[in-house]
């Protein structure tokens, strides 16, 4: 990743932006999907995940179908709404005002805009990009990669002077985590899918893509929450969602 490419301001508001609701047939979970919108003092705008597909706002029926999704769940909730154009707005940002895109690995439900922001630099970890295609859903992987500038993460690192890019795989080959600084809301670690839930912990991440990854990466998160002081953001917690401030409101 090139010097050009790190932020330069200081973190201002992050945004948890709401792209729908999901039921896990297996176990009846019902988990809120999140991406993030990061704000520095210098306006430089950065979008963490893009959530699903376009087309099951469009038409949640055949989109399930052609992927077919209903082995693992069903969606309950995506509109246009929970698209990140709308979420965006709600912030009083368009997609063309997006400096950067980081992909947190690349599932359907983190992947789904990935070639919705042209021109926007794609900061994703190297391991999930050297796949033939994004991963998506099972054996469906239907997306290209989309023709631009890939930053490409082999390790932790500094992206901005209170942002940290955290490479913690398990749960995905290239699974990123973001650690940032806020004026008052102070440190705040946003796991993504290395920790859905706290209840992962305790399930020795069964299901992950490298169970002993996830295992040593999610106690390295854990521990690094404690060390900082850090709130923890899950990447899919039931009990979490529903209190979380979601843009407009957002966490400074």
């Amino acid at each position: 990743m090139g010097p050009s490419h790190f932020i330069k301001g200081q973190v201002q508001q992050l945004h948890v932006l709401d792209y729908g609701l999901f039921k896990v047939h297996a176990n009846g979970r019902v988990i809120g999907i999140c991406g993030f919108l990061i704000v520095t003092d210098l306006d430089e705008r950065i979008l963490v995940d893009t959530g699903f597909p376009q087309k099951y706002a469009d038409d949640v029926v055949a989109a399930s179908l052609e992927d077919r999704l209903g082995g693992f769940g069903e969606i309950l909730q995506l509109t246009s709404e929970n698209m990140p154009k709308s979420q965006l707005a709600k912030a009083g940002v368009a997609i063309g005002d997006i400096d950067l895109l980081i992909i947190t690995h690349t599932h359907i439900d983190h992947v789904g805009g990935l070639c919705d922001f042209p021109g926007v630099p794609i900061l994703i970890a190297k391991a999930e990009r050297d796949l033939e295609r994004p991963m998506y859903w099972g054996k469906v992987q239907p997306m290209d990669w989309p023709d631009r500038e890939y930053l490409q993460v082999v390790e932790d690192f500094d992206l901005g002077p209170n942002l940290r890019v955290l490479l913690v795989p398990g749960h995905a080959p290239g699974q990123l985590a973001l650690l940032l600084d806020l004026p008052e809301s102070g440190p705040m670690l946003l796991v993504s899918d290395a920790i859905s839930r706290p209840d992962e912990v305790v399930e020795a991440f069964a299901g992950s893509w490298d169970e002993v990854l996830a295992i040593k990466n999610g106690a390295r998160l854990i521990a690094l929450a404690k060390e900082k002081g850090a709130q923890i953001i899950y990447g899919h917690c039931p009990a979490q969602w529903p209190e979380l401030r979601k843009t407009p409101e957002y966490f400074g």
